[in-house]
Order: structure tokens, then sequence, then C-alpha cells
């Protein structure tokens, strides 16, 4: 894998240019605390996580975004992250802060399992145990300015202004978590030596209302206690909060373009700051070209054919400009040098989301050792895309590598973007993308192993179906219901999968559901209402009317094939096999027709007469129906279903007559298609056409 736990030349450079321009740079370091309790060992898995968890953070700085957390791992190597930028501070300085703090926070606690970095702009944290939703106040960091007018410190207006600020602030920082979800707030007040004192409290957005008051409220009282009596300015740093103080403007108006950046001290003129920071620039950047052609010439004459993933024009392809910002010119194009075991040197380039990707890409042998040279004894599944094989990797974790047919008509880009939007794609019921490859012509992902396979190699098997119980149907429907509503709703990104089947949800040693199969999902902007397309593609049978017919996808489309499935799972057969062996009724006419009768039973798999929930059934049964409703307006959201799954109080509509359009009216195909998932080994005769087909990402 490309991440590497020693100290590298990359971090050499970064750290070199980052200490070069500190007295230009726009963030302000403040402190950084490391655990000396609990450490980890150099090379170990946790170390992997811990640097694809901080990549992951830095790349996640995008606009809208000034708090985002997620985790890498699982078990005992998960490590938990989080960052948050000052509500203030504008988005490129918020994505420098965010670069400036994984950068340190690395080289300063190199095998700390626990720690936390301030900087004006932004806090970064991470940790080996769940620090999400909870309010910490340890570690923490107080920085106190004690000049200042005497006669203004020891008015009484002071610290009445001062006691009016901090009285206020937490009921405001947690108001504000309720209406913006951000968790800032500032004010101020005059005292009566006609000085004016700003003050600025924010929480992290995970905390509950009451925990934000509290930590403000503890946070403030430190100013009084122990940390900054007769200061004419002063900071607390929780890791759940901070508060600060001072005697001028030191935060952004609302209104304004930019931050007041107030600095003590000497100033150094514009024209000086720029001159430094390009002097630097090119400095590092001729340093690196140097050094990285010499490598590559050496290598070239020990290993000939052997490829290089930098040269200079790949890095001087990497668009940049030199402005009064500068000073972040790293975060956006900078040279760095792998040094590997056998002294090999990989050279690439690093930005916003080539982060992402290199932490998490692995080279060929390692997956041709994983997978025993892609042996057939390894192999776990086929179809038109490719083939899918059991890996276990160096640190013995079990893998399932996807290998793309070599005929793919997946371009790079493409390919790369699907890496991207699967790898921002966090949730327990959603397959987890550990890497990926790309090498000659190999395009290689690598998931999380699923042992149970995918769903329909139970539910439409003549035997195995007897093994699903129906509360664990009940089950593996509500999660995949929360995967699906997880893709519309509370992802960054709003995404439509357009391919929701049964052979797309593989099932793990929980029979929990984990929804696979990105490669057709389109994504759109959060406030687009409908998509339209001239490539159908997915599988017929579960696509909804209005896209089948005509192209136009939504998150209804999804929500009607999320229907045909639900109604799959009751029943235990495939809607294909009601309207293929010529029966009067297809899948939905036969449930809708036994609902409008009243014996709803009747299309209840009878493996389940012993087990079944009466209630649960029908609710299922009705929300199926519901579903597939030919008026894509009459379709619930995935909100609304998730909502009727969890509450049984609440009532439901009547559904109508569904959509009858499959039934002789749909071309059939006679190419066999099997699921792209790679795990099942069930055919279809209704044809899947797999296109991938690619849009911009577009942040929540």
């Amino acid at each position: 894998m490309i991440i590497r736990s020693k100290l590298s030349l990359t971090l050499f450079l970064l750290c070199t240019l980052s200490l070069t321009v500190t007295e230009t740079s726009a963030s302000v370091f403040n402190n950084v605390s490391c655990s000396s309790n609990k450490t980890f060992t150099p090379n170990s898995t946790f170390n992997t996580n811990l640097n694809t968890l901080l990549s992951y953070l830095s790349s996640n700085v995008t606009n809208n975004v000034r708090f985002f957390n997620a985790t890498a791992g699982k078990d005992s190597n998960a490590v938990y992250g989080l960052y948050m930028c000052r509500g203030d501070v504008p988005f490129a300085l918020c994505r420098e802060c965010v670069g400036f703090a994984t950068l340190t926070i690395a080289s300063s606690c190199p095998t700390s399992k626990e720690a936390v970095i301030w900087y004006n702009e932004c806090l970064l944290r991470y940790s080996y145990r769940l620090i999400f939703s909870k309010m910490e106040e340890r570690p923490r960091h107080k920085i106190n300015i004690p000049l200042g007018d005497p006669l203004v410190l020891h008015s009484n207006g002071f610290y009445t202004a001062l006691g009016s600020i901090f009285d206020e602030l937490p009921h405001k920082a947690a108001l504000a978590l309720a209406e913006s979800n951000n968790g800032y707030a500032v004010k101020q007040e005059n005292t009566s030596a006609s000085v004016t004192l700003y003050g600025l409290a924010q929480c992290t957005p995970d905390l509950a209302a009451g925990d934000c008051i509290r930590c403000v409220t503890d946070a403030a009282a430190e100013f009084v206690k122990s940390c900054c009596g007769g200061s004419i300015g002063a900071s607390v740093l929780f890791p759940s909060c901070i508060v600060r103080y001072e005697t001028y403007p030191f935060y952004q108006h609302s209104g304004t373009s930019a931050p007041t950046m107030i600095k003590r001290g000497g100033n150094i003129g514009t024209e000086v700051i720029v001159i430094v920071v390009v002097l630097v620039v090119v400095l590092v950047m001729l340093f690196g070209f140097g050094y990285c052609f010499i490598r590559i010439k050496a290598r070239k004459k020990r290993k000939a054919g052997d490829r290089e993933k930098c040269n200079a024009n790949e890095l001087l392809s990497s668009t940049f400009e030199l402005n009064s910002k500068a000073s972040s010119f790293f975060l956006n194009f900078v040279l760095a040098v792998s040094i590997s075991n056998n002294c090999s040197v990989n050279c690439y380039v690093v930005g916003p989301e080539h982060t992402v990707l290199e932490s998490l890409e692995f080279d060929l042998v390692t997956i041709e050792a994983a997978t025993n040279n892609f042996s057939e004894d390894r192999r776990i599944g086929k179809g038109g895309y490719g083939e899918v094989y059991k890996g276990i990797l160096p640190n013995r974790e079990e893998v399932a590598v996807k290998r793309l047919s070599t005929n793919s008509k997946q371009g790079a880009e493409e390919f790369k973007n699907e890496v991207l939007l699967i790898a921002k794609l966090q949730h327990k019921n959603l397959v987890r993308l550990v890497g990926f490859c790309q090498e000659d012509r190999e395009k290689i992902l690598i998931y999380e192993y699923v042992p149970n396979k995918s769903l329909d190699h139970f539910l439409f098997d003549s035997q195995k179906h007897r093994q699903l119980t129906w509360s664990e149907r009940f089950k593996i429907i509500k999660g995949i219901a929360r995967g699906i509503l997880y893709l519309h709703e509370d992802s960054r990104l709003k995404i439509i999968h357009r391919d929701i089947k049964p052979s797309n949800v593989l099932l793990d040693n929980g029979i929990n559901p984990k929804i696979s199969d990105f490669g057709m999902a389109r994504m759109v902007a959060t406030d687009q209402i409908q998509g339209c397309t001239n490539r159908v593609v997915g599988t017929y049978g579960y696509m909804s009317p209005e896209y089948a017919m005509h192209g136009q996808f939504s998150e209804k489309s999804d929500v009607f094939s999320f229907g045909v499935m639900v109604l799959e799972i009751i029943s235990g057969k495939k809607n294909s096999c009601y309207f293929e062996s010529c029966r009067v009724d297809d899948l939905l006419s036969y449930a809708w027709n036994n609902w409008r009768d009243e014996s709803s039973f009747q299309l209840l798999d009878p493996t389940l007469l012993e087990s079944y929930v009466p209630n649960e059934v029908e609710k299922c049964m009705q929300i199926g129906l519901l579903c597939v409703q030919e008026n894509p307006d009459d379709r619930p959201t995935m909100g609304t279903i998730v909502s009727y799954l969890s509450n049984p109080s609440l009532e439901m509509p009547f559904p109508l007559e569904p959509a009858f359009f499959m039934h002789g009216r749909m071309r059939r195909h006679s190419a066999e298609h099997e699921s792209s998932s790679g795990y099942s080994t069930n055919r279809s005769s209704l044809s899947s056409v797999n296109k991938m087909s690619t849009t911009a990402f577009f942040p929540r």
C-alpha cells in the first residue's frame, strides 16, 4: 500500500515548507496534546488506519463543510477522528488549517493512539476510542495575554462585560447547534473604560445542546479560576469546545468578505510575504524535481521496464496559482516522495482528491500475492464486469478483490471517480471499500470480505431460503432502508443507486445487509429533484416505469426498486419468476390483489409460517406496495419508510394499484446476466446494462 508509516521525504518537505512560512501563513498554531499512556507500534494496522484517516479528513474539507468526522479500520484497530473549523473562517483558510493540522499532529505524535491539535482557525483530533457526540474537557490548553492597561483591567466594567459575554455565549452556541448545526456564537460588550470586549465560543456540532452549554460554561470558568485573571485576552481550548475573548475584533463579522486577522508584534508587508513564499516554493520544487529526476534515472538503469508513477509532465500538469495566498500553495501541489523498504521511489501529485486515492492504493504485486495470482480456487464470483476473488492481505485481513474485465469501457478517470465515490461513503449498511489498484491495464477494487455472499444467494435458493427467518428478513429490510436513506439524504453526496436488487445486497456474519455495486450510481445536486439519461442502466423487473420508459431517475426510482425487493423478501420469489412463468399476475399485481382482498398472508413465503410476526408482515407488504406506485409522487421517501419501519404507531396511507407495466410490455433479452456485485451466482434472464456514468461531486 502506498501509505508508509515511516517518516518519509514527503513529511520532511512539507514540514520544512510549513516551518519556513509560519510567519506568513494565516493559520496560527496554538498547541498539540499527544497521549503517552496509549501508543501504537510503527507499521502496525493501527498506524495504517491512522494515516488513512488523517488523509481522508484533510481531503474532505470542501465548501460548506466546516465539521467532519470519520472512522478508519474496525475493532481494536479502529481510529476515530474529526476536524472542526471556526465558524467565521473562510473555506480556503479552513482547508489550509486542516492540512497543517494533519501534518503537524502526525509528526508531533508519531506513536500516540490519541491526540488533539488546536489552531486559531481549527481543531483536529483522533482516538482509538469512540469520541463522536461525547463532551470532553481534557486534555485542555490555556492561552492568556497579561499585558494591558491596568486602568482597563482593574475597572469593574471590564469584568462586568466579560461576565455578560460568557453568561450568554453558552446558550447562543447551543442555539446555533439547533439552528445552523455549527455551534458557533460571538458577542461583544463595551466596558466602562470605553474598551470593547469581543467573545467567541464554539462547540463541535456532534454535541447535544446541554453538553455544549456545559462545555462552554466550564471553559469560560477557567478564565477566572486558574487561567486568565488580569489578562487583556485569553483562550481556553477543550477537545469539544473553544472559548476566547480579546479587546479587538479577532473574528469575522457577518457581512464582510474576509476575516480580520490581527497579529501581535511586527507586521510584514504583503510584497515581502509574496516574495519569500514564492522563493520557498520554487526552491522546494527545484529540489523535488531534481531528486525525483535523479532517482528515476538511477532506477531505470537498475531495472529496465519499471514504470515510474511520477514524471515531469505529470507534475507540471497540476494547475496552481501564485497569489497573495501563496503560503497555502503546498496544499494544492506537493512533490511527495515515498521511501519504501527496498528504497524504491514513488513520486505523485497530492491534492484534495488525490490524497484519498493514494491512501487507498495497493500495488499489483500485493494484490497478486493476496489472491494467489488470481487462482481459480480463490474465485468467488464472475460476471460481465469481470471476476471477484477472495484475498488475504499481509495484515491477515480478508478482502473481496473485484478484478474488472480488461475490455471494460470504463476509463481511468471514470474508474477513479467510482473509487472516490465509494471511499466517501461510510455507513454500516454499505459495503466498505478497502482500496484499489490501477496498474498496466488492470483496474481492481478491494472491498471488505462479506462471507455470506448476497441476499439472492439465500432468498431464491430452493433450500437456503429456509435459513432466513422472518426476524432476519425484517432486519434485512430495515438495514437496506437505512443504507438507501444514507445515500439519498445523510451522506455528503446525494446518490441515486439505480440498481437496487437482492444480488447487490451482501450479508455479513450477523445477517446485516450491506448495499454494494456503485458502478451505475449517479451523483446529483442535493436540491435536484429529477435527472434524465438516454442510457437506461439497471435491471428490468426492478426499474420504475418512468426510468425504464423515459430515462427519468430520481430518489423515487430507488424507492420503487426497494419496494419490489421488499415484496420479494416477503414472498421468497423473484419478481421475474411470476411473469416469466406465464402466470396471470406478476409479483406486484399478485401482492396487490391479496392486499385488496385482505388475504395478505397468501404472499408470505410458506417457510415463514412458524416464525412471522403478523403486524410486521402487513406493514412491510403495505410499504412495498406504496413504493411501487406508478406515480413517483405517490411513493414515500426513504426517510418516511425508515420512520414507518421504526415506529409501530405511525399510520400509513393505503396503496393504490401499483404499476403493472412489466407484464408482457417489457422487451425480453436473451442474454443472461450475473450481478456485478460478484457474490451472486444466480442468473437472471432480465438484462442489466452496466455502463458507468459519472457526474460532478456535490458536497452537502
